[in-house]
């Protein structure tokens, strides 16, 4: 068994959970997020409690057992507190700012980066050397910042780009003068 699959997931005040035509939908303050269910999953509200269950012992179920608890945690979280990455840009003259509803990013390259969240994303620069990427969907969230980050990513030499917040880049030594 599973052992985080068999843990029960606690319901928070104001969090709705309901299981309906193969999807799980949860809703709260901050919004509603849904998760199609597949594999012989089910998945039980009993009071304040969401469990998951799995109906057969084949490796397809046991695997999605854990996934889907999780997913589901992740979920009620989110629409409760929601999900935040702080992004770092190092470099001179690296920066961010928001227009209109535009990141725009200098880089160092000959032209800016232009970047616009997708639905249920919202991107903040409090500085223009720092972004913050924050939503309800914990996925969503981190494949923003990861896309984000994939537009200059920090090389090793000088450490130049865009990083996560606490991320450690591994250093190379440069070119050593002739012997």
């Amino acid at each position: 068994m599973s052992r985080i699959g068999k843990k029960p997931i606690a319901i928070l005040k104001g969090v709705k959970v309901e299981v309906k035509d193969g999807k799980i939908v949860v809703s709260g303050p901050k919004g509603q997020l849904e998760e199609k269910l597949r594999g012989n999953i089910t998945v039980k509200t009993e009071g304040d409690m969401v469990k998951v269950e799995r109906g057969s012992d084949d490796k397809q179920t046991r695997a999605l057992h854990g996934l889907y608890r999780a997913l589901i945690n992740n979920m009620v979280q989110g629409v409760t507190q929601g999900y935040s990455k702080k992004l770092e840009i190092v470099g001179v003259g690296y920066k961010a700012e928001l227009k209109q509803n535009w990141l725009v990013m200098s880089l160092g390259y000959s032209h800016p980066i232009f970047f616009r969240a997708p639905e249920g994303i919202k991107i903040e620069t409090p500085q223009p050397t720092n972004i913050v990427v924050s939503g309800i969907d914990k996925q969503l969230v981190g494949a923003v910042a990861a896309k984000i980050r994939s537009f200059k990513k920090p090389e090793p030499y000088k450490g130049k780009g865009i990083k996560y917040e606490g991320e450690n880049i591994r250093r190379k030594e440069g070119k050593t003068s002739g012997k």
